[in-house]
């Protein structure tokens, strides 16, 4: 039998059982040890520190601070004037939009113009076949001929109608006279009383035909006006300069009234068209400068051309639109943009975003030093939120406002204020 295995066995055991459950009193021991090795210098030694740690003691409890002041950094901020703006998103759109229809019935006789083809103000898009509309004109002007013709009779019908009545007044007047004188016999002078009143006849009657002659004309006028326009109905023209959106109507096909030859658009000027919310649309001035940026991030500017006096029923918005100027056609109807709308513009204090906080109601301020100073809460409007910082109005000027510990003040707690320059 081995008896080293047992002896390192039984000695492992025994540190294990000091280390384990006797360890207090070995701790005891060794700091007893320490401590009588460091005894003297600790006595004979006087540090500075520890006198200078009391004379910190002394002058704290000398000098006291009663308000018991929060310690806080303020930073003096001076308003500016900037400019004000609407931002607004929205899309293009074109300024003008026609579909070219037709207004009488025909097959298309014209080869068709293709879409995104350039278009000018009075050029033919479509050309319907005339059927008998020529035939129909030929035949009203030449009842406007006729009807032209028949005014010469009839004024010379006017003409001897009143010459027989002169000459009938003139029997008329001689037999009243004779009657008179004895001469003549009571029944001549009806006679000649019947013949004039025959001949103021037969004037009214020759003044009618005079004047049916000449409602002949105006009707036959009318007749011929209406051919006129049916044949000129039968080409339908571009109403202004613009693009072709669709193709016109194909060559044989039947147009019949109201239906499409063609969609003409107009893109310079182009216009950008938003909704501005009623909060703000007071703010936003006819002629106003306006800029934009498409989404493919090119940036345009223009005016403000309209401002809707009517809101929309569903959204309680109002239509704004801006004008600008495009050229060379490069942008497209119905493209997305945001739009920021100059406005009149305001005063304004130039903060760190840190420095917002809410008060007890949700409401979002600053706190500022007053002139007691102490911590008060002020209500701010934000305006612009920059990579310099945030613009809010609502402030005095100038103003301390606490950027570093607001969290940690309330309204009227004194404060002790470290000013942090720029």
């Amino acid at each position: 039998m081995r008896i080293v295995p047992i002896l390192t066995a039984i000695f492992v055991s025994a540190i294990i059982f000091l280390l384990v459950f006797q360890r207090d009193f070995i701790g005891e021991t060794m700091a007893g040890i320490m401590g009588n090795s460091e005894e003297t210098s600790d006595t004979a030694e006087q540090t500075p520190s520890t006198d200078a740690a009391e004379t910190a003691d002394d002058d704290d409890a000398s000098n006291p601070n009663p308000e018991n002041r929060i310690s806080i950094v303020a930073y003096t901020s001076t308003a500016r004037g900037i400019d004000s703006a609407v931002i607004v998103r929205g899309e293009t759109e074109a300024a003008r939009q026609v579909n070219l229809l037709s207004e009488t019935s025909g097959t298309v006789i014209s080869q068709p113009l293709r879409r995104g083809a350039f278009v000018t103000t009075g050029q033919e898009m479509c050309t319907l076949d005339p059927g008998t509309r020529e035939a129909s004109l030929a035949e009203a002007q030449a009842r406007l001929a006729e009807a032209r013709a028949r005014v010469p009779e009839a004024q010379a019908r006017v003409i001897e109608a009143e010459a027989r009545l002169q000459e009938a007044l003139i029997n008329d007047r001689a037999a009243e006279r004779l009657s008179q004188d004895g001469f003549a016999s009571d029944t001549r002078v009806a006679s000649a009383t019947a013949a004039t009143q025959a001949a103021r006849a037969g004037v009214e009657a020759a003044q009618s035909g005079l004047e049916s002659s000449r409602a002949g004309i105006e009707s036959a006028a009318a007749a011929v006006a209406a051919a006129e326009r049916e044949i000129g109905k039968l080409t339908i023209k571009a109403s202004f300069d613009g693009i072709l959106e669709t193709d016109t109507a194909e060559l044989g096909s039947l147009l019949q009234p109201g239906g499409l030859c063609a969609t003409v658009i107009q893109l310079d000027p182009i216009k950008l068209v938003g909704f501005v919310p009623e909060v703000d649309v007071d703010r936003v001035k006819l002629g106003a400068a306006a800029g934009a940026r498409l989404v493919n991030g090119r940036e345009v500017t223009g005016e403000v051309a309209f401002v809707s006096r009517s809101a929309d029923q569903t959204t309680r918005t109002f239509r704004v639109e801006v004008e600008v100027p495009n050229a060379d056609l490069t942008i497209r109807d119905g493209q997305t943009v945001d739009m920021i709308i100059q406005a009149e513009g305001t005063r304004a204090h130039l903060l760190p975003g840190s420095a917002l906080t809410l008060d007890d109601q949700g409401t979002m301020g600053v706190r500022i030093v007053d002139e007691n100073t102490n911590a008060a809460f002020r209500p701010v409007t934000l305006l612009r939120d920059t990579i310099e910082g945030v613009w809010v109005s609502g402030l005095p000027d100038p103003v301390d406002v606490i950027v570093v510990g607001q969290e940690y003040v309330t309204d009227g707690v004194p404060v002790h204020v470290t000013y942090r320059k720029d």
